[in-house]
């Protein structure tokens, strides 16, 4: 007999079968490109509007630790050696280097011996290369750096296992060459810095670092997102708390699963038989997406609405999915300002679209507690003019809660509520602001029949820094509370401290507990979507078949 999600699975529309092997994540189009530009020319930099920036890189000694008897970072503390500056990220602020000719590329720099560097630049597609339109293109970054190079793009450093001359290290004066943009659009900006490494490295050589040359090719490639072979990309944890230690391993690791999307939102785990798959919305096309073992698909389209007017909307689609005991997939939609389940047949059962006979703004993030009582919040995000729009109906962003067809309001105080969670012992509603003049997360007790009593500032995050406030909510089964704020994903203990914040290359805004033992942690990541292994479970919905 089917379990109930594998029946949702199979009533609802437009599966896909979108292999990794039709996306290979590092292809180096090997055909002749529509058109190519010399970034070691100061008219193909300028054509990039582009400006090469040079720092040398220094030795410092840092503490670490040596193997334990994991074979990981657990052992005695040791002191080793790093290098800075760490210029590989995205926002890194190189406004005080040295500005370059990209005519001298091929200058050697350096100081010899056992020496670093780093070369950065910030290239903007062009509206035209000649008569060639670039728009859809995949670019091609090649170069060849005298001796090694590593070559990080918009923050981000692939590692895939075996693979060698794309990113990362090939061999003596060898070429890198990857892929640093797909489907890309006019006006689009890409990061791109260079790690130079002077070689051989156990001989101390007293040559120099330079750039034999570095140049753009531009392929008509695949258009839209695309599943890639997942692979390992660089990962940051501060770590501020002692027992940050008990929930992220000593060695942590961030895998790239897909990418391409406009923005990925509301991720959701389905068990299906011994297996599962991941659910997630781009509320930006309007699509929810279907990711299992390397092979992405559209589940839904339109995820969120069809109504005549949609060009005039920025996020139309779906955002929060989550399922109710039964398995049945519950959907947030912007455009449509309603939550609405799916049944098993594929039929569509409206659980919520007013509040006293005025339209939702657009339902957001949701939760279910185990009674199947629903709680949503109702911020007006995915309305084309946010708080100023016409379409909006109610004069405050609510956090409702709906049981057996009824609709309760029990929260409009809040400017933007947005994610939101229940503590593992359902006693508590964990609820976060999206306001940049108050980035906290707020909790608030469950009574009895489901009401909320009086709400407590969890945890401010106003002061931290990053353009980015509160977005999505998850809880571990310690009760532990990751929170999608300022800078990353910030993991607070469930007495409100703040134990550490996980960064990985892109910035995520939602994220879901997934896999067999609910370890797995998915993360969606403005254009992709990641995962990384965690050493606690998370609380996750668990239908009953």
């Amino acid at each position: 007999m089917k379990s109930a999600p594998r029946l949702v699975a199979a009533a609802l529309l437009g599966l896909a079968a979108w292999g990794p092997a039709a996306f290979a994540g590092e292809d180096v189009f090997p055909g002749r490109p529509e058109a190519t530009v010399d970034l070691g020319t100061r008219e193909g930099a300028a054509l990039m509007n582009g400006q090469w920036r040079y720092s040398d890189t220094r030795l410092v000694q840092v503490a670490f630790h040596d193997p334990g008897s994991d074979n990981q970072p657990t052992g005695a503390d040791t002191r080793t050696w790093d290098y800075l500056p760490k210029a590989g990220a995205r926002d890194f602020d190189d406004a005080s280097w040295d500005r370059i000719d990209p005519v001298t590329l091929s200058k050697p720099r350096g100081h010899g011996h056992l020496s670093f560097n780093w070369y950065r630049i910030r290239l903007t597609v062009p509206q035209r290369i000649g008569s060639f339109d670039p728009t859809g293109s995949t670019i091609v970054f090649e170069t060849q750096v005298d001796d090694y190079a590593e070559v990080w793009v918009d923050g981000e450093l692939p590692h895939p296992t075996a693979q060698s001359g794309g990113p990362v290290v090939m061999g003596w004066n060898a070429k890198n060459r990857l892929v640093i943009g797909r489907d890309v659009k006019p006006g689009q900006q890409i990061q791109v810095a260079l790690f130079g490494i002077n070689g051989p490295i156990s001989k101390s050589p007293t040559n120099f670092i330079f750039l034999h040359y570095a140049k753009l090719e531009f392929h008509r490639g695949p258009v839209g997102p695309m599943g890639v072979v997942p692979h390992e990309v660089n990962v940051d944890v501060l770590r501020i708390d002692p027992r940050i230690d008990a929930i992220v391993p000593p060695n942590p690791k961030v895998w790239k699963l897909a990418e391409g999307f406009k923005f990925t939102e509301g991720p959701v785990w389905v068990p299906d038989g011994d297996a599962g798959h991941l659910l997630f919305s781009d509320p930006n096309s309007n699509t929810i997406y279907r990711y299992r073992d390397g092979a992405l698909g559209v589940f839904r389209m339109p995820s969120g609405y069809s109504g005549s007017d949609i060009a005039e909307y920025g996020q139309p689609g779906s955002n929060g999915l989550t399922l109710d005991s039964r398995g049945r997939l519950t959907i947030d939609q912007h455009g449509n300002h309603r939550v609405i389940r799916i049944e098993p047949d594929g039929s569509e059962t409206v659980l919520a679209d007013s509040y006293q006979g005025k339209r939702l703004n657009s339902p957001n993030d949701l939760v279910y507690k185990s009674d199947d009582t629903l709680y949503f919040t109702d911020p007006p995000f995915g309305l084309p003019k946010f708080f100023d729009d016409p379409r909006k109906e109610l004069p405050y962003s609510g956090v409702y809660r709906w049981k057996d067809g009824q609709l309760t309001l029990l929260v409009k105080d809040l400017t933007g509520p947005n994610g939101i969670a229940l503590s593992p012992d359902e006693k508590y509603l964990y609820v976060g602001d999206w306001d940049d003049k108050f980035k906290v997360v707020m909790r608030y007790p469950v009574l009895d029949d489901g009401a909320l009593g009086k709400g407590e500032v969890f945890y401010d995050m106003t002061s931290a820094p990053g353009e980015d406030a509160i977005d999505g909510i998850k809880v571990d089964t310690q009760g532990n509370v990751y929170v999608s704020g300022p800078g990353g994903l910030w993991i607070l203990s469930a007495d409100g401290k703040h134990l550490g914040t996980i960064i990985p290359p892109r910035h995520p805004h939602n994220m879901t507990w997934g896999d067999e033992d609910g370890r797995t942690l998915y993360l969606t990541a403005q254009d992709r979507v990641y995962r990384i292994r965690l050493n606690i479970p998370g609380i996750r919905p668990q239908p009953r078949s």
